[in-house]
């Protein structure tokens, strides 16, 4: 006996709505690959903004075929009806329009008469149209076609859904009535909401602006493809960068964005006070007394009047009592708990007010910084190493549709430089080494002159990975004067433990030191900084109470963003990025 065949059984994908907004993600519709077939039929509802839309009129139909050609040449004779009176009144308006004319007598002197006797002509009512309508709700690359006819659900003559109009709409799957890319859309049985949109002042409404013009519309360029994308490669990678320090048993610590140190000593900070000495009001508002957060440009980095123990009477009526400062670097308060608990990590702004130029930087940026006790600057490297490489390999493994989109639209080589650089190992040279390989150049003009002691720029660290190694390197032992007072200093006397990692085509993404551990060297290293003891009484009780080798980096998170998506101004991977001159919003 011939055994019957079976049909391949359809999956059907779950289409669970969103807890929160009892409504389907539109990824969870168009990302289920050839599991698409077993949603047709499926009643749901989905919410997102128009990307494009077609408006199409049809015609509308015959209320009824006509008869045959042998009915039409001999029509029965209709039964007479009988007439009532306020007919016959109508039929005989134009009669006496005729005899007011005679008399020279206009209608329109009497108003009346053309308001009790002319019916007023009804409209016809529009043609039915069809609406087929591109949405998205950030949730995937890929638009939803919904499909709106106007004899099914009536939309309102204001709503002509252009692009930008928000939509939440319920209705059933099915296979695409179109021959594009698409193999499935929704048909709307009930319109939820609408949020109009005004088309003449929308950002959108023209199409494919270039980066650098969404940049005066932050708030409306997430709704644009390659921003959303960006953006959900940003949420990827900052998943990944808790996963890999959880993973590796390393806790999360948040450590302040006021402080009141200098944790490098090199870079132009911003004062937050709320003194009303620096122009927080006049005339009416200075008599307001809720108190406000004013960061103002610290210029010199090493003002010996602000960092000596002296404190100026303005600064002691002020919120905190001395001079506080928005966060350049998070190292040393993590230094505390990685000094009590082993390994820890923490993720969040940290912010430079230098006015610059640079492609790469901006004042606001988010690092990730980590401290490991009982470490050494090999162990620090080893790990920025292995952290780089899992960051890279998490983007490619869970951003597969996003990748695709940015190697089709901003960098074709993206993927395969990932790939690259996960599975290689690292160039590792000192800073030394550097140098002499940076002098036998002879093809190629440096714009600074190269000498030992001076920090290499962004031009000799481009020359190191992009045309020398062609790979990440990792360059370790640099002078005491261009690394942060906290440094471990070498044996040598003249160099101190520290490291980069320089990116092909991105430069300087991880920078890292083993810290100085001995109270006698940190104090001489303090006082070669002319840094105030009062202020770092803290930091030296860490070596005073139980001192512990450790080391640390901190990594460019919006540096990585922009590695992973090929992109080459920070601006366009930081959602509201602040620059000089510049916070719109």
């Amino acid at each position: 006996m011939m055994e019957s065949q079976q049909e391949p059984k359809v999956t059907i994908p779950p289409l669970i709505p969103l807890e929160y907004s009892n409504r389907v993600m539109l990824k969870t519709i168009l990302e289920c690959g050839d599991d698409q077939i077993g949603l047709f039929g499926k009643t749901v509802v989905v919410g997102g903004w128009v990307k494009s839309s077609k408006e199409v009129k049809r015609e509308p139909m015959a209320a009824a075929l006509k008869p045959p050609m042998a009915a039409e040449a001999f029509p029965p004779s209709p039964a007479r009806k009988e007439l009532s009176c306020v007919e016959v009144v109508q039929s005989r308006i134009p009669f006496f329009k005729k005899i007011i004319r005679v008399f020279g007598v206009s209608s329109d002197s009497y108003p009346g008469v053309r308001e009790k006797f002319e019916p007023v002509p009804k409209q016809p009512p529009p043609p039915p149209s069809k609406f087929f309508l591109q949405i998205n709700d950030g949730s995937s690359i890929s638009s939803l076609m919904v499909v709106i006819d106007s004899a099914v659900v009536p939309v309102s003559a204001g709503h002509v859904l252009p692009t930008g109009t928000c939509i939440l709409a319920q209705g059933v799957l099915e296979k695409s009535s179109s021959h594009g890319k698409q193999t499935i859309e929704l048909k709307v049985e009930k319109i939820l909401h609408i949020g109009t949109v005004e088309p003449d002042t929308y950002p959108l409404s023209r199409k494919r602006l270039p980066l650098d013009s969404l940049r005066d519309y932050p708030h409306i360029r997430p709704r644009t493809t390659t921003v959303a994308s960006i953006t959900r490669i940003r949420d990827t990678l900052d998943f990944a960068a808790h996963t890999f320090f959880h993973n590796h048993g390393f806790l999360h610590v948040q450590v302040p964005i006021i402080t009141t140190i200098d944790s490098e000593g090199f870079s132009e900070k911003f004062q937050v006070t709320t003194s009303k000495k620096w122009g927080l009001g006049s005339g009416s508002d200075a008599d307001v007394r809720h108190e406000t957060v004013k960061a103002e440009q610290h210029i010199e980095a090493r003002d010996k009047s602000k960092l000596g123990t002296g404190v100026k009477p303005e600064v002691k009526e002020d919120f905190f009592g001395r001079q506080s400062y928005l966060s350049v670097s998070g190292r040393l308060h993590l230094e505390s708990y990685a000094c009590a608990l082993g390994n820890v990590y923490s993720f969040g702004p940290r912010f430079r007010a230098e006015k610059t130029g640079s492609i790469k930087q901006v004042a606001e940026m988010w690092v990730v910084e980590v401290e490991i006790a009982f470490s050494q600057l090999e162990d620090s490297m080893k790990c920025a190493e292995d952290c780089f490489k899992f960051l890279c390999k998490w983007i490619l493994d869970h951003c597969p549709q996003d990748m695709k989109f940015v190697t089709k639209r901003i960098d074709k080589t993206i993927v395969h430089r990932l790939e690259y650089m996960m599975s290689i190992s690292y160039e590792r040279i000192s800073y030394r080494e550097a140098v002499d390989i940076l002098r036998k150049v002879t093809d190629k003009t440096f714009e600074t002159k190269l000498r030992w002691g001076v920090p290499l720029t962004a031009e000799h660290l481009s020359y190191l990975a992009d045309d020398h190694y062609k790979r990440p390197v990792i360059i370790y032992d640099y002078p005491k004067a261009v690394k942060p007072f906290y440094v471990r200093l070498n044996d040598d006397g003249k160099t101190v433990a520290a490291f980069d990692m320089v990116v092909p085509k991105m430069g300087t993404v991880i920078m890292g030191s083993q810290s100085e551990e001995r109270l006698d060297m940190l104090s001489a290293r303090m006082k070669e900084f002319d840094l105030s003891r009062d202020q770092y009484e803290w930091y030296q009780d860490l070596r005073k109470h139980g001192t512990v080798k450790h080391s640390g980096f901190r990594l460019g998170f919006d540096l990585m963003v922009l590695l992973m998506t090929g992109l080459t101004d920070v601006r366009d991977v930081v959602p509201f990025p602040r620059t000089h001159g510049k916070a719109n919003n």
